[in-house]
């Protein structure tokens, strides 16, 4: 008997390992792939001294069995089992004490026809494997048997899993055994060799632990949101916690107690305007996200509640109290005042008067020699003291116009006198005028001569009427350009 148990450990052993030592042969998308079950075993005979199918004679033995998940439908398994029988006819007895090791697939009906995690799972299976075996007994002649033998065995049975839980479960299952010898009762004859029913009853346990990427303990093979982060709240299928129903997970949503909506992270907006009930100081009529859900007719970023010029035109600047801007604070708001730094009076579209020595001053020349467009040294403190006026009056616009003497074509006139303007300016430039845009040229060349010349007469006889004629004078006037260009 120890020799026969020795093959049948060292049998197992390698059974076990071949099953075991490569996992990824079968590693599918079950949460827990190995189960171990452990189990009560009885054993019925038929052979030539008895037929114990169907009647209450048995013996009782144990089991285990290893068994590795496959797919849906199939699981494969080891099964080691230990157990006894006896039987008794007329003068000849037996006592045979048998052991199995076998290898055998399970077609499950609970992982296609049925649910995976139903309550009852039936199931078929078969395998084939070893028998080690020790008879004993007394034959009707009166002599006595006692032989070790293995023999090949194969199963084919049904049973049924009951699931408890991801982990534990219990099963009931039997099989019928066909064995390769006809010695378990000593007695041999030209039939059917020595047949087995295996009854097993017990518990099983599936071992090691559910694939689960984001860790919410629920595995990845149930979890219908497998990306939740880390330490969020989840339910049964692994999705986080939406408490009020509104498509919000609860660690996204700001109002995790009240229906809201995607765009407002979870908050209620009754008018629809796109503020959130919480932060719209209006929640019963629609408005801006600029005046806190309240409305702004003229879009003035002014809610109309605050607004004391609620028909200000689109894109006017506007104050605290929704009125246009009035920077220098003469009366006159900055989108209708041509001077909005420098007061004045409205007639004058919001712009300074000319005092009376800036009147006297624009009424002064700028004088050039005789074909020459160069600003002469006695001339730069006059245009020193423009520079000064256009300091004062940071917004008018200053006409700087070039003139010329009858002298030469009036072609070269004319670009005389645009030389001469430019000069004035290149000039004022130069001293640190602001804003140079607000600095107009224009030549007028010949054609407004300041004193009328006999040009019949001898250009000796005619040089200072026509020194009078080649000068730059000025005009100071508004901001809209509104200057005497003619």
């Amino acid at each position: 008997m120890r020799t026969q148990l020795t093959k049948f450990s060292a049998i197992a052993f390698v059974l076990v390992f071949l099953l075991s030592a490569n996992t990824a042969l079968f590693a599918q998308n079950a949460d827990r792939r190995t189960n171990l079950q452990i189990y009560g075993s009885a054993l019925q005979y038929k052979g030539e001294l008895d037929n114990q199918f169907f009647k209450g004679d048995m013996e009782w033995g144990g089991g285990i069995s290893l068994n590795r998940y496959l797919s849906p439908s199939f699981d494969a398994g080891l099964h080691l089992t230990y157990g006894g029988a006896d039987a008794t006819n007329g003068l000849s007895k037996m006592d045979t004490n048998i052991g199995t090791a076998m290898l055998g697939v399970r077609l499950k009906m609970y992982g296609t026809i049925l649910n995976e995690d139903a309550l009852i799972g039936p199931y078929l299976t078969v395998g084939g494997g070893a028998a080690f075996v020790k008879a004993d007994g007394t034959l009707a002649d009166g002599n006595s048997f006692d032989d070790n033998f293995t023999t090949s065995a194969l199963m084919g049975g049904a049973g049924i899993r009951f699931r408890f839980s991801d982990a534990v479960s219990a099963f009931v299952q039997t099989g019928y055994l066909f064995m390769g010898n006809d010695g378990f009762d000593g007695t041999e004859d030209n039939g059917d060799n020595d047949r087995f029913l295996q009854h097993n009853i017990g518990l099983g346990f599936n071992l090691g632990k559910a694939v689960d990427t984001d860790m919410d303990g629920v595995g990845d093979r149930r979890d219908k949101c497998p990306d939740t982060p880390t330490g969020v709240q989840v339910d049964k299928d692994g999705c986080p916690i939406d408490t009020d129903g509104d498509g919000v997970a609860d660690y996204q949503d700001q109002c995790p107690t009240e229906a809201g909506v995607q765009n407002l992270q979870g908050c209620p907006d009754k008018d629809g305007d796109g503020v959130a009930d919480k932060d719209d100081q209006c929640p019963d009529e629609a408005g801006t996200t600029a005046t806190q859900g309240c409305p702004d007719a003229d879009g003035d970023g002014v809610a109309d509640k605050d607004d004391n010029c609620p028909d200000t035109p689109a894109g006017v600047q506007t104050g605290p109290d929704g009125c246009p801007t009035d920077a220098d604070g003469d009366g006159v708001p900055d989108n209708e005042d041509l001077c909005p730094d420098s007061a004045g009076p409205a007639d004058k579209g919001g712009c300074p008067e000319l005092d009376a020595a800036t009147l006297k001053l624009m009424e002064e020349k700028v004088r050039f020699e005789f074909d020459q467009a160069r600003v002469q040294e006695g001339y730069k403190q006059l245009l020193d003291s423009i520079v000064v006026v256009l300091e004062k009056y940071p917004n008018h616009v200053l006409l700087i116009k070039g003139h010329a003497d009858h002298i030469g074509s009036a072609e070269y006139n004319q670009a005389l006198s645009e030389q001469r303007a430019q000069a004035v300016k290149d000039y004022l430039i130069e001293r640190g005028v602001q804003n140079p845009d607000r600095l107009v040229t224009r030549g007028y060349g010949e054609t407004q001569p300041l004193v009328k010349v006999n040009e019949r007469l001898s250009k000796r006889r005619t040089e200072s009427a026509r020194a009078r004629n080649r000068r730059v004078g000025f005009e100071l006037n508004t901001p809209d350009m509104q200057l005497n260009m003619e």
